[in-house]
């Protein structure tokens, strides 16, 4: 019966490990010439629906997240047809490079 419950409670500790965020810095690129992804360029991406979302590319690692206005709704430019991505997105273009 111990051998049992000591199974319960090593089962439930690793089911809670889980659960536990590691709070890591999701603004900072990871990869071999990391820098905070704000000294990136980032391209727009159109969804399906027209919708538009902010992209960069390094190479290694992509980054996508939904272009919101002020009161946190979708923006939908038109900028580019859906499924297009637009801009100097591709390989962390810096902010110094030229376009």
């Amino acid at each position: 019966m111990k051998a049992f419950k000591l199974a319960g409670v090593i089962a439930a500790a690793l089911l809670a490990a889980g659960c536990v965020d590691n709070k890591q810095n999701k603004t900072v690129d990871r990869g071999i010439d990391s820098k905070h992804l704000s000294q990136l360029k980032a391209g727009v991406w159109i969804d399906p629906r027209g919708c538009d979302h902010w992209i960069i590319d390094d190479g290694a690692e992509g980054y996508l997240s939904q272009r919101l206005d002020k009161y946190g709704k979708p923006v939908c430019s038109g900028t580019a047809p859906p499924t297009v991505a637009t801009g100097p997105y591709k390989k962390g273009t810096t902010v110094s490079d030229p376009i």
